[in-house]
This record gives C-alpha cells, structure tokens and sequence, in this order.
C-alpha cells in the first residue's frame, strides 16, 4: 500500500499537480516507516529508510513551492458552493491553507450564539471547526473568536456552551479567547499566516440534518450544503491576529 501511495504520488507529482501529490506522499511516508517498524531484515530496513528520505525531500519542496506560490500578495480564489453539493467539510475546505506555521486563527462571525439556528448548529459548527484546528497538521495555540452576544433567551445557553468549549481547548493547549461585539457584521476567518478565507454564510454553510442518525450527522462531507460564495485572500502584510 506504501509503495502504491508514492507511485502515485510520482505520478502527480510529475504532472504537476502538486496538491495531492503531496496528500500521497504524506500517505506513503506514514506507510512505509510502519514497515520499517515492522521488518527485521536491516538491508531492507536501509532501502525503505533511503527511499523514504528521498520522498520526504521532495515533499518538503513541494511544500515550500506550494507555499511560494499561494503567498502571493495578489492571490484571490473564490469557491462557489452550490445548492446541496456535497464534500465541502471544514478539513477539506481549509485544509490547503492550515500550514504547519499557523498558531492563531481569529473566528469573526457574529451568529456564533445558538445550539438551533434556521439552517443549523452554529456552536456546534465552531466546537467542529476547532476539533479540525486540534488535529492539525498546524499547531494552534490561540483561537480569537469575535462574535455578538445572544440578548434574548439563548444567552445562558450561548455562555455555557462558550465556556465548556474553552476548557476543552485548554486541555490540548490551545486558548480561545471570547470577545463580543454587537456592531460587527462581516463573516471571516484569519490564520496568522497570512490567509484570510471569507464565506458568505460563515461557518453555517451546511443544511439541518433530517435527523440526528441520518448520513451526514456527523461527517460533514457527506452534508449538503446551503449555495454560498468562499473568497481566499492572501497578503504578505498580515499581521499576526
């Protein structure tokens, strides 16, 4: 599975499709070092220890031209998402920009109150997007989130959820800091690595589930998504959030 995981990513890799080589080498790489666990033969062990520096090399440079590329101040991508697509999850919609430098994201949405919206969960959508921040492959330390407070009968909810979210960061690390504004308007997410993604719905792009034991519950790839525009931006004068 390693050596079919390289080929592959040789293979796009040569037709410059750099992204998902990577994704492959990064597959092959964790593959083969289990079978260096794994064998008892040393000359073995030698070549796959060989071949898998020689792999590791390369996607280091891929990593670096990649970046490169995406850091130009000029850079804008916009995403459109259509009525009820599918595979638009957290991971694979930012995974791209989520380089290992990044160690502070700030969360600008002012709906980030209520359990139950009209289209979804937004607290839930957050507690997903940190879990995704937890994961990696960044080390994130500080999450900024800015959003407005709920005036109404959600509000408890709303600090409960808020404070719960927060401890559990902290027990991998990570600080999330809460600020609340109600003169905010704009929906954006910043990593202190220059990129700045804006959706239109923010992080409720994704329709209700038609129940809680219904294919895409859970796995937000398999949601279908409310139509929304995602704009990419990055500039080599962003300062740290």
């Amino acid at each position: 599975a390693g050596a079919e995981a390289v080929k592959r990513a040789v293979q796009l890799d040569a037709a410059s499709r750099f992204q998902e080589s990577l994704v492959c080498y990064q597959e092959g790489i964790d593959l083969l070092l289990k079978v260096v666990k794994a064998t008892t033969d040393e000359a073995k062990k030698r070549h796959y220890r060989q071949k898998i520096s020689e792999y590791m090399t390369r996607a280091e440079h891929i990593k670096k031209h990649r970046f490169t590329f995406l850091s130009d101040a000029k850079f804008h991508k916009q995403i459109r998402i259509e009525e009820n697509a599918t595979g638009f999850g957290y991971e694979k919609l930012f995974h791209e920009y989520l380089t290992e430098i990044v160690s502070e994201v700030l969360v600008q949405d002012p709906y980030i109150r209520q359990v139950h919206q009209a289209s979804g969960y937004l607290l839930y959508n957050f507690l997903r997007f940190c879990e995704m921040l937890v994961k990696g492959p960044c080390k994130v330390k500080t999450i900024h989130l800015c959003t407005s407070c709920d005036e109404d009968s959600g509000k408890s909810q709303q600090m409960t959820v808020l404070e719960e979210i927060k401890q559990s960061l902290s027990n991998y690390g990570v600080t999330l800091i809460i600020e609340f504004k109600s003169s905010i308007h704009d929906r954006e997410i910043r990593f202190n690595n220059g990129w700045t993604i804006k959706i239109g719905r923010g992080l409720d792009y994704f329709k209700k589930p038609q129940g809680r034991f219904s294919i895409g519950y859970c796995d937000f790839d398999l949601r279908p998504c409310l139509e929304t525009t995602v704009d990419v931006y990055h500039t080599k004068y962003t300062k740290t959030v």
